[in-house]
């Protein structure tokens, strides 16, 4: 029985966060990201909680999440309701934290191979 951790070298995982941002890999990140394991999206123009919608999310939904972490700063901000029960009816479960919390499950659900999805508000 092995019981060290299988980690996918190809995957985008988060090295650092901090005040300036976060690093995917050895890339520095300074503004709002999607990413996933495989795919990392670094034009996301979303600022602030309240600007999120099903269409500020589309291009995290299309890469077909079953669950979607937003980080939204330093601390937790959570989106209207709405956008909870529409996730829902597509099947997506949303959990949301502060950024560097979300970074970190983000990296634990992409080491199990779950799919995942982190959008990340950053300043």
């Amino acid at each position: 029985m092995r019981f060290t951790l299988d980690q996918d070298p190809t995957a985008n995982l988060i090295t650092h966060v901090g005040p300036e941002g976060i690093r995917v890999r050895q890339q520095p990140i300074a503004r709002s990201v999607i990413l996933s394991a495989a795919e990392l999206i670094t034009d996301w123009p979303i600022q602030t909680v309240e600007a999120l919608d099903l269409a500020a999310l589309a291009p995290a939904l299309a890469l077909n999440p079953e669950i979607l972490l937003l980080g939204t700063g330093a601390r937790i901000r959570f989106p209207a309701s709405l956008l909870y029960a529409q996730l829902a009816g597509r099947g997506i479960g949303l959990e949301v934290m502060d950024t560097a919390a979300a970074c970190r499950t983000y990296n634990v659900l992409v080491n199990d191979r779950r799919p995942v999805v982190a959008a990340l508000i950053l300043p």
